[in-house]
C-alpha cells in the first residue's frame, strides 16, 4: 500500500516536475515541492494561486467542517502576504449528501468568503458514485495584489529570524480530539481533552499570515501542514537554498497538544498543523511582527535563525524532513477502534 498523504519530494521530482506544460513568460513562480502557491503576472499585477482538496469531515458537524474546509483553501494563498480575493471551486459530492447538508456547507463558505472579501468566480457541483468524504472536490484560491506586497516562499535570507505562531500539531490535536472523543473520554485528563478540542478554531493561519506580512519585512511564509513544523521549516530552507536553526524550547505549545499527541502516540513536531504559520523575518522587523500578532491574540515567538548551509538543524542536531505525517496512520487506525466501540 502506498503511503497516505502528500507525495514526497522524490515523487515530485520524478513524475511531476518534468511535465509542467508550456513555458510562459507570465509565470513568475512555478511549482516546487513544499511550496504553497504559484504566481503569474497579469497586466503588472501579481496573481497568486493555490489549489487544494475540498476537505469535509461530517463528524465535525457540517458547519464546523465547512469553516475548516474554507480556511484550508485560503491558507496556502494567504501566505503570499496578499489577501485572498477570488475562489474557484469544484464539489464532487457523495451521493448520500442531502440538500440541507450541502446548504449548510455552502452558506458557511459564503459567510466566511464575505468576511474575508473573497468572491466565488466559477465552479462545478455534482453528486457522483464513488465519491467519499472527506475529499469531496478541489478548489483554487486566488489573491490579486501588487508585486511589492508579495512574500515569496523562497525568500528566506541568511540572518533572518524565524517566527512560529501557535506551535506544533494544532490541526492534529483539533481533529483527533473531536473525531475520537469517545475513545479519549476517561482515558485522558478531562481538562486536557477540553483544551484539545478548543484547538479546532486555531486551525487557520490566514489571519496570522496577513497580520505578519502587514507588520514588518517578512521574507518568507509557509503553513505547517503535512509533516508539521519540522517538515515545513525543512521546505522553507530547501526552497531558499539556506539552512534553518530551530530551538524547540522557544516554540509555543498550546494546551492539550502534548497530551493528545501522547495519547495517539504521534510525534508532535512531525504532525500536521494547519493554523501554524512559519515565517522568516528581517531582524529589524521581528519586534513589530511579534507585537502585531500579540495585539490580535495570536501566540507567537522567535524560535530560530536562517543560516548559511542547507536543511534543518534542531537543537543543534541536523534533522531530515519527516517524510510521512503520523496523523494519517493514527486517524486510520483509530477509525477502526471507533467503529468497534460503536
Amino acid at each position: 500500500m502506498a503511503d497516505l498523504g502528500k507525495i514526497d519530494g522524490d515523487f515530485f521530482d520524478e513524475y511531476i516536475y518534468p511535465n509542467l506544460g508550456a513555458d510562459r513568460e507570465d509565470e513568475i513562480l512555478s511549482p516546487q515541492h513544499g511550496v504553497d502557491f504559484g504566481v503569474i503576472d497579469v497586466g503588472g499585477k501579481a496573481v497568486a494561486l493555490a489549489t487544494d482538496p475540498v476537505f469535509i469531515m461530517p463528524s465535525l458537524g457540517f458547519e464546523r467542517a465547512a469553516w475548516f474546509a474554507f480556511h484550508i483553501l485560503m491558507s496556502d494563498v494567504a501566505v503570499s502576504g496578499m489577501t485572498p480575493t477570488h475562489l474557484s471551486i469544484d464539489f464532487n459530492l457523495p451521493p448520500e449528501i442531502t440538500d440541507e447538508e450541502f446548504a449548510t456547507i455552502w452558506e458557511t463558505f459564503d459567510a466566511e468568503a464575505k468576511e474575508l472579501g473573497v468572491s466565488v468566480v466559477t465552479g462545478h457541483t455534482a453528486r457522483y458514485a464513488g465519491c467519499n468524504y472527506p475529499m469531496v472536490g478541489g478548489a483554487t484560491a486566488i489573491a490579486v495584489g501588487e508585486f511589492d506586497d508579495l512574500v515569496k516562499p523562497n525568500g528566506a535570507q541568511v540572518g533572518d529570524k524565524v517566527i512560529i505562531t501557535k506551535g506544533p500539531a494544532v490541526e492534529a490535536t483539533g481533529l483527533l480530539s473531536i473525531q475520537f472523543e469517545p475513545l479519549m473520554e476517561g482515558e485522558m485528563d478531562a481538562e486536557a481533552l477540553s483544551a484539545a478540542k478548543d484547538r479546532f478554531y486555531d486551525m487557520s493561519p490566514v489571519q496570522d499570515a496577513l497580520v505578519a506580512a502587514a507588520a514588518g519585512p517578512v521574507t518568507a511564509m509557509h503553513d505547517a501542514t503535512e509533516c508539521g513544523i519540522y517538515g515545513g521549516l525543512y521546505e522553507v530552507a530547501r526552497s531558499a537554498g539556506v539552512g534553518i536553526e530551530l530551538e524547540t524550547d522557544a516554540v509555543p505549545v498550546l494546551p492539550g497538544v502534548r497530551e493528545t499527541c501522547d495519547f495517539f502516540d504521534i510525534e508532535m513536531w512531525h504532525a500536521i498543523s494547519e493554523g501554524t504559520l512559519l515565517a522568516t523575518v528581517s531582524p529589524e522587523g521581528v519586534d513589530d511582527v511579534l507585537a502585531a500578532l500579540d495585539a490580535e491574540g495570536i501566540p507567537a515567538a522567535e524560535v530560530g535563525e536562517v543560516v548559511s548551509g542547507s536543511g534543518l538543524v534542531v537543537d543543534g542536531e541536523p534533522t531530515d524532513h519527516p517524510g510521512i505525517d503520523p496523523f494519517w496512520g493514527a486517524f486510520e487506525e483509530n477509525m477502526g477502534k471507533l467503529a468497534d466501540l460503536q
